[in-house]
């Protein structure tokens, strides 16, 4: 399916930016997704969101052990965080391509729903991001999997099923995270929704939204950037 090659697109390319309900300016991922841009182009979409997340998690667990924050691993040499991550189960091994491609899924569908939670895709949006689409580098094949998750609705609860373990919360809590700018009650809201049905703590929560930049829940938004005439 190329899951994780969508993945890394959406991260990685400066042609998708802001897709919402309401505004088809754009496709998805917020500004803090595009952060990962060329190490998600380098490294595949699984690799950068598992990475942002087993960063956090390693720095939580070290506060929850009373321990030094550990270093960036996402600063590190490519093959030791990698490697570091798999140990960690955020990433499957790499013999397994097909557990790769569910994640990966799993993934882009946490990072749809939320990029959809504060809207509805009425007519012209949807031509707009049909063809924020296909621009993107993607098969034929992987722009049918992009715009069959666009059409499913938007359900925090089948997102977080696919959470099978706590490595994989953590993950799709990140996915999530990535794709908005967190800057409406609902999409605030919506991460709320999810991490409860996570079962995330307060802390990695908190942690998570470090790594990626954002303000953490419960921090004062920060002033809307006024648009451009």
């Amino acid at each position: 399916m190329g899951a994780d090659r969508i993945l890394a697109q959406l991260l990685g390319s400066g042609a998708v930016a802001g897709f919402a309900g309401g505004a088809a300016s754009g496709l998805l991922t917020s500004k803090a997704g595009r952060k990962l841009g060329k190490k998600a182009l380098n490294l595949g979409g699984v690799a950068a969101v598992g990475g942002l997340a087993y960063v956090a998690w390693s720095r939580w667990r070290a506060q929850q052990e009373g321990a030094g924050a550990t270093g960036g691993a996402l600063d590190a040499g490519e093959a030791a965080w990698l490697l570091e991550a798999r140990r960690a189960g955020f990433l499957p091994p790499p013999d397994l391509p097909a557990e790769a491609d569910v994640l990966g899924v799993a993934l882009l569908r946490a990072m749809i729903a939320a990029a959809r939670a504060d809207g509805r895709l009425d007519g012209r949006e949807r031509e707009a991001i049909l063809a924020r689409v296909a621009d993107l580098d993607l098969g034929e094949a992987e722009r049918a999997t992009v715009w069959a998750l666009l059409e499913e609705p938007v359900d925090v609860d089948a997102v977080a099923a696919a959470a099978t373990s706590p490595e994989r919360a953590a993950e799709l809590y990140a996915a999530a995270l990535l794709a908005i700018d967190v800057d409406t009650p609902a999409e605030r809201g919506w991460l709320g929704m999810l991490a409860a049905r996570l079962g995330l703590p307060d802390e990695l929560i908190a942690a998570l939204h470090a790594e990626a930049g954002v303000p953490a829940p419960g921090a004062p938004a920060p002033p809307r950037e006024l648009a451009r005439v």
